[in-house]
């Protein structure tokens, strides 16, 4: 299990590195908005699946629906693993994207993703690098 929480950080880590190349690509070249989307949409997952790890690993908290991005969003925020509500509206996006068939509704939220979700994401990352720092640690005793 301890494999399973320390890759899906690793893999988080990777997909936001993806995603960072985004901020500096044109939208309208071909496949950037594509990408874009593929890599917000995974990294979006991703997060609330960490967020998850930590509150039940290291935090204990076990009072929350497991499988709900919602859930754990709220639950991350209570405990102040986040403290920003533009995650809502980020799993809002993310919902609406997994739907947008022509590409209409990514072309209005891509730069909403490049200048504020992926610096969430940053910012998500940074704080949670002490939780998996001290997981290691716990693991070489």
């Amino acid at each position: 299990m301890e494999n399973k929480f320390i890759n899906r950080y690793n893999t988080f880590c990777k997909s936001l590195k993806s995603l960072e190349k985004s901020c500096t690509a044109d939208p309208k070249a071909d496949f950037v908005l594509e990408a874009t989307v593929l890599n917000f949409n995974l990294t979006f997952d991703i997060s609330w699946k960490i967020m998850k790890d930590i509150l039940v690993k290291q935090l204990g908290v076990l009072d929350f629906s497991l499988g709900s991005p919602r859930g754990t969003l709220q639950q991350a925020f209570q405990n102040g693993l986040i403290n920003d509500d533009r995650w809502i509206q980020m799993l809002k996006d993310r919902n609406r994207l997994a739907h947008d068939y022509d590409g209409t509704f990514a072309a209005t939220r891509f730069q909403v993703i490049v200048d504020e979700y992926y610096h969430l994401f940053v910012k998500l990352r940074d704080s949670m690098e002490k939780y998996y720092q001290d997981f290691d640690e716990m693991n070489t005793l």
